[in-house]
């Protein structure tokens, strides 16, 4: 188990790490993953029941899945520090025959990764697959699944969202990262999703939110409260308020930062507000 302080450390060191990979290339997507690196950091360091290795059919341990693969860098940065892969590779990401890719893929052997994502919309569905697997295999561990909130914009979430209440997939955590914000402006202007909390309750779902989606404390009590709801008939979500770059200041309250990378004096400016806690790669 982890101390605050080493979740804080850890947290701003993956900025870090987000802002120097997006960098590196002039390629990718800082703004939500800034916005997900407490969120990310806080469930692969206290939250999962995780094993020591990977193995892809993750028998015996909680699993995730990330359906907005764009936001990789929280991911890759996440993983490497939580042991899956060498720190250093981080160094590849977006180049050429690099397991690093802008979407996480499966063909590339990279540890921690169960499915490839970036085609928008499709997670939800593979991780009640994957809780289902875990029912038949009577294995009583949880599956996790992140998604975008603009990204239930996408139909077949909601064919999904039914699905997982109509058949009790009960193992099931789906947090959506409610940053309010998607590539082409606010999510309430490009396509409004509404009552989001009332639509997840319609569709027979236990909803719970965490309004302070930027905040170590915040998120591990309100996962833990996630964790507490599971088991009873019913599949969980978390609406997980997050600010879209959170942590660096120009890149935060904007879409602007969805798809950009920043230029030489953004990155020292991003990484005077992150000063180096666990060491840079």
């Amino acid at each position: 188990m982890s101390n605050m302080q080493q979740l804080h450390d850890l947290t701003t060191q993956v900025r870090r790490d987000i802002l120097r990979m997006v960098h590196a290339v002039n390629s990718g997507h800082p703004g939500g993953s800034l916005g997900c690196a407490e969120f990310l950091v806080c469930l692969f360091q206290e939250v999962m029941e995780r094993k020591e290795g990977f193995d892809m059919n993750g028998i015996g341990e909680d699993i995730f899945f990330l359906s907005n693969g764009h936001i990789s860098p929280v991911f890759y940065s996440v993983l490497a520090r939580s042991g899956y892969f060498p720190v250093e590779e981080l160094a590849t990401f977006r180049k050429l025959n690099s397991r690093l890719q802008g979407h996480p893929t499966t063909h590339e052997g990279l540890p921690g990764i169960r499915m490839a994502s970036g085609s928008l919309g499709q997670g939800l569905s593979v991780a009640i697959g994957a809780a289902e697997a875990k029912k038949l295999n009577k294995d009583n561990k949880l599956v996790y699944i992140l998604t975008g909130d603009g990204e239930l914009q996408e139909g077949q979430n909601w064919e999904a969202i039914m699905y997982a209440s109509a058949k009790k997939v009960d193992n099931l955590i789906a947090t959506v990262d409610y940053n309010g914000q998607q590539i082409d402006g606010s999510t309430h202007d490009v396509l409004s999703l509404g009552n989001l909390r009332a639509k997840f309750e319609a569709f027979d779902w236990d909803v719970l939110e965490i309004k302070e989606g930027n905040n170590i404390e915040a998120i591990l009590a309100g996962m833990k409260e996630a964790k507490a709801k599971t088991g009873k008939g019913k599949p969980v979500a978390v609406l997980l308020y997050t600010e879209m770059g959170n942590g660096v200041d120009f890149m935060m309250h904007t879409h602007a930062w969805h798809g950009k990378a920043p230029n030489d004096a953004q990155l020292e400016s991003g990484l005077a507000q992150n000063p180096a806690t666990l060491g840079d790669y």
